[in-house]
């Protein structure tokens, strides 16, 4: 009996049409939301026609960012003849699930990934989370925290938003403007950089947030753009496994201890492959 085709194979020609369209999106996104590499959106407004500016609280822009670009997203899917399904919840996978008007077995995840430039580090970012490696990570026909089982999707892509932050004073953050001084507001984030990859191609081998069973990217700029992250050489597959099995796999130490498996180096080991698989600049920090 032939094994089922994995949808990323048999769908490949669909995959990297919707890729190239995915990317002219994203590129296109800085004349919908910005003027002058500034955000367009200046604060939230009342009834009373009062103006209050947003605070630069990352939470806060990321939130107000996704419902900014959000109807451009349903434009998008309509002219490349897509439906898009929001995450049922909000802590599930993806953000935005992409389906194939004609053919529904064509599925593509993207999540909304925002964060900001390191003041302190020219040329990096705060980096962002990549989705779990949990469950649905590891039973790729789970539907545990996930819209469609893992396993559905032709692709899963990051649409990206990188940024500058402006950091206001606690007296300006809570200052009420009239409608007509609303071209005196400053932009709490200007400086934007967008981008649209497969999340492979930019993941770290760390995780991305605390205990959380998070995939963490890489942070240079220019190799999240590039899609140069530890697994660009590897590929897919090899990323797979390793994120299926991170913490998970136990190794032995050089004093006989063990330890959990947490590194693409000791991976590369434990499976006996070629170290010419690392990408040497995908985790330069």
């Amino acid at each position: 009996m032939l094994e089922k085709q994995k949808p990323s194979i048999k769908y490949a020609k669909e995959k990297e049409k919707f890729q190239r369209a995915l990317s002219d999106f994203a590129q296109n996104l800085g004349h919908q939301i910005t003027i002058n590499g500034e955000w367009t959106i200046k604060g939230f407004i009342d009834i009373f026609k009062n103006i209050y500016t947003i605070s630069s609280d990352t939470k806060v822009v990321s939130k107000v960012l996704e419902l900014h670009i959000f109807p451009q997203f349903i434009s998008f899917a309509k002219e490349i003849g897509y439906d898009m399904e929001l995450a049922q919840f909000q802590n599930w996978y993806p953000d935005l699930t992409f389906i194939n008007k004609e053919n529904k077995e064509i599925k593509f995840a993207v999540d909304l990934k925002t964060t900001y430039f390191n003041e302190n580090r020219t040329g990096f970012c705060n980096g962002f989370t990549l989705g779990s490696h949990g469950e649905y990570f590891i039973n790729r026909e789970s539907s545990k925290n996930i819209q469609h089982p893992y396993s559905e999707y032709a692709g899963h892509f990051c649409l990206g938003i990188i940024y500058s932050r402006l950091i206001l004073t606690t007296e300006f953050e809570t200052q009420k403007f009239s409608l007509e001084e609303i071209s005196e507001i400053p932009s709490v984030i200007n400086n934007f950089t967008f981008f649209a990859i497969e999340k492979w191609k930019i993941a770290s081998d760390k995780g991305g947030s605390g205990n959380t069973a998070n995939i963490g990217s890489i942070k240079n700029v220019n190799d999240i753009i590039l899609g140069n992250g530890v697994f660009a050489k590897a590929g897919e597959e090899i990323f797979d496994d390793y994120w299926s099995n991170f913490g998970r796999i136990q190794i032995e130490k050089k004093d006989g201890m063990r330890k959990p498996l947490t590194s693409f180096d000791e991976y590369i080991v434990y499976r006996g492959l070629s170290a010419d698989i690392k990408n040497p600049k995908g985790d330069k920090e």
